[in-house]
């Protein structure tokens, strides 16, 4: 069953969070990863949005979205993320 990750953040540090996104795609091989979407400023259609980005990522199952997430090339490039963006991510099941 695929599994989605979403990561909404605000980005605080962009020198920080430009060498993250630089390394990020090779990080994602192996795994299945997608990237699904990426968004600046998404436009809210009811309530407020209170981030700077969004990011939709698609992966064949759960056990490889947590070995991507846990693996030692990810991992790598994690606290430049972290450095650079206050990030709200959670991994969402698809429907069957």
């Amino acid at each position: 069953m695929a599994v989605y990750v979403i990561n909404n953040m605000n980005i605080h540090d962009a020198g920080e969070y430009k060498t993250y996104v630089r390394a990020f795609m090779p990080t994602l091989e192996g795994f299945g990863g997608k990237v699904l979407a990426v968004q600046n400023a998404p436009e809210p259609v009811e309530g407020r949005w209170p981030y700077d980005r969004i990011v939709l990522l698609e992966f064949p199952s759960h056990e490889l979205a947590r070995q991507w997430v846990d693996s030692p090339a990810y991992q790598a490039i994690a606290g430049h993320r972290r450095a650079g963006v206050d990030s709200n991510v959670v991994m969402l099941d698809g429907l069957s």
